[in-house]
């Protein structure tokens, strides 16, 4: 029970910066990163000292991931794209380790590969196939 309200505390405070927003003021994608979080925490089974750790690190890997998705759309170059998110999740596979054991990092990975799999499958279901959606949307 604890645990699980740590969870909830922690998805909170993620998301009332985009609850305080007005509508028109929201970012794209808060929602979406609201689920996104709910699904990562719940797949890793993340304790509350986990959390604590653990989020700090990939919010600064989401916005690297988010930079490297930025650039893409200037270079469109799929090589150089693929490249620099591997070695980001190569860098971030180490800063992982201050919060995180092995598996758990591997199974993050996995769970964003998934999620992201999950989204792009609900966006054809609903219709909207012409948008895309990268992992930090």
């Amino acid at each position: 029970m604890k645990q699980i309200l740590s969870v909830l505390v922690l998805i909170g405070w993620f998301c009332l910066p985009s609850m305080a927003q007005t509508r028109q003021e929201r970012q794209p994608g808060a929602g979406l990163q609201a689920l996104k979080i709910a699904f990562i925490t719940k797949r890793l089974n993340l304790t509350p000292e986990e959390a604590e750790k653990f989020w700090p690190i990939y919010n600064r890997y989401s916005g690297e991931v988010r930079q490297a998705y930025i650039a893409y759309r200037d270079d469109k170059n799929e090589l150089k794209l693929d490249e620099t998110l591997l070695n980001i999740r190569k860098k971030y596979s180490v800063e992982f380790l201050k919060a995180l054991s092995p598996e758990k990092i591997n199974e993050f990975f996995r769970a964003e590969k998934d999620f992201g799999a999950f989204v792009q499958k609900e966006a054809d279901r609903r219709g909207m196939k012409g948008r895309r959606f990268n992992d930090d949307q």
